[in-house]
């Protein structure tokens, strides 16, 4: 009979626990290097500030003639859903091309989305090696400028950090933007606040 209670009390705690929300399917767990980079009026942020809160990071740069646009439009769009849904979020975009990104040059580039500075940060501020080796080690991320190209070759994903400033999950950023996955997401990663 305390075998059956036993049993019994441990499906139950099970239940409760499938009960209590979503969470975090296969966490990549990525562990992001400290940084403390530029923002488009000149503002630090840094890793440390961004800790406990969730974010949304991406990689961009201004004068990119293919992927950029379409990303920064999609996070665009992305950023209005999430504040629909009371999602407390900030979203960070990297530059890849600091030597031309200033923050003058973010601020313009931000000006042609209807986005908000409210919780998004546009950073520069650092080394093309930095960014490239930040990239790689934070995210899994390949950035690179080949030499004497203005183009940059980047990676094109949006990617979840937890308030442990680890990276959880990457999504398309470009095309069929699983924004759905990213809300219901970012909303499993603000209970782990």
């Amino acid at each position: 009979m305390r075998y059956v209670k036993c049993v019994a009390a441990a499906v139950f705690l099970l239940m409760l626990c499938a009960c209590g929300g979503q969470q975090i399917k296969d966490p990549l767990n990525y562990e992001i290097e400290p940084f403390s980079f530029k923002n488009q009026d000149g503002k630090t942020v840094s890793l440390d500030r961004l800790k406990g809160e969730v974010w949304l990071a991406d990689f961009i740069f201004t004068n990119c003639e293919t992927v950029c646009p379409p990303m920064t439009a999609h996070m665009t769009d992305l950023q209005k859903k999430l504040k629909a849904e009371d999602a407390d979020v900030r979203i960070v975009s990297f530059s890849v091309d600091p030597e031309n990104d200033t923050p003058k040059e973010l601020k313009k580039f931000a000006a042609n989305y209807p986005m908000s500075f409210d919780n998004w940060d546009f950073l520069t501020g650092y080394s093309q090696s930095e960014i490239e080796a930040f990239a790689l080690n934070s995210f899994k991320s390949i950035v690179k400028k080949p030499e004497g190209e203005d183009q940059v070759i980047h990676q094109t994903s949006f990617y979840l950090v937890g308030p442990d400033g680890k990276v959880l999950k990457d999504y398309n950023g470009v095309e069929n933007t699983p924004y759905e996955d990213i809300i219901a997401d970012v909303k499993a990663a603000e209970k782990l606040k």
